[in-house]
């Protein structure tokens, strides 16, 4: 079972707890935003600008669905109502779900454990717009498609 399932904390508290939470840990500038699939939360921290990207599921992925009954899987619809509440349960388990998430990471760095950059590397936002992981994603793909990629805890990382 996924995290947050059964949440009845709405999408708009859960913003307004990740944003409370930014702020105790440091964030000295917040922005939230939505279009048709997706919704944003972006922050600064120091000099470091940092955004999340959400997706968010349509009420078209909520028609059908699989149950099992007796082990058996057996594939269901729904109303537009019922489709119309999955789709938002699904909503407001995802923004729980990222609240979580920037928490975690925030206490792993207020902690010691890691460092600020470690932890939000792939969100943190370039000079031209593009996230550290857009900029980075078509090399990623073409180092493991090559397999040319390092062996895995032999140096701990370079200064480690």
């Amino acid at each position: 079972m996924s995290y947050a399932t059964r949440t009845s904390v709405s999408a708009e508290r859960s913003k307004m707890e990740i944003e409370a939470t930014l702020k105790r840990y440091g964030a000295d500038q917040f922005v939230s935003g939505w279009r048709d699939s997706a919704a944003m939360i972006g922050f600064r921290m120091g000099n470091r600008m940092i955004r999340f990207v959400l997706p968010l599921p349509g009420i078209t992925d909520f028609y059908t669905y699989e149950t099992t009954y007796r082990g058996q899987k057996i594939e269901k619809t729904r109303n537009d109502a019922a489709a119309q509440q999955a789709c938002e349960q699904e909503i407001r388990r995802r923004f729980r779900a990222l609240s979580l998430v920037i928490k975690a990471k925030l206490e792993a760095v207020a902690s010691g454990i890691t460092t600020f950059e470690e932890e939000f590397l792939a969100h943190i936002v370039l000079p031209g717009g593009q996230t550290v992981y857009e900029h980075a994603r078509g090399e990623l793909k073409s180092a493991f498609e090559n397999q040319k990629t390092p062996e895995l805890l032999l140096g701990f990382g370079a200064g480690q």
